[in-house]
């Protein structure tokens, strides 16, 4: 059997940025897409922490080493600069395999930069 699982957690993130007339997605410090194992284009789900609203997106890279974190399109009515989110990422996963996989989780210290 093949079950979804969540493959990468980025914690402690804050919004720098709504771009409301935009295409649509999240833009996420290339640094940080990286250390959470995550490409542009790859489908994640955005959690705010100040509202709780949760919505799906795609990730755009951002300019490494900004910090930035912005939300685009529509997601923009969904937080503001300032606001606090977790943005997660899942797979397919054999369930046998899903037993042993490591989630990878990315801790940042609430202005995007890595706390560990």
């Amino acid at each position: 059997m093949i079950i979804t699982i969540c493959k990468s957690k980025i914690t402690n993130v804050r919004v720098t940025q709504a771009e409301l007339y935009y295409e649509g997605s999240i833009t996420i410090d290339a640094k940080i897409l990286k250390a959470a194992g995550l490409i542009a284009g790859e489908k994640v789900e955005v959690l705010n922490v100040n509202n709780g609203s949760r919505f799906e997106t795609y990730t755009i890279a951002g300019k490494p080493g900004s910090g930035q974190i912005c939300l685009n399109g529509p997601a923009a009515r969904l937080g503001c600069v300032g606001d606090k989110i977790v943005i997660l990422s899942y797979g397919l996963v054999e369930e046998k395999k899903a037993k042993s996989y490591k989630m990878k989780l990315v801790r940042l210290d609430g202005n995007n930069t890595f706390k560990d």
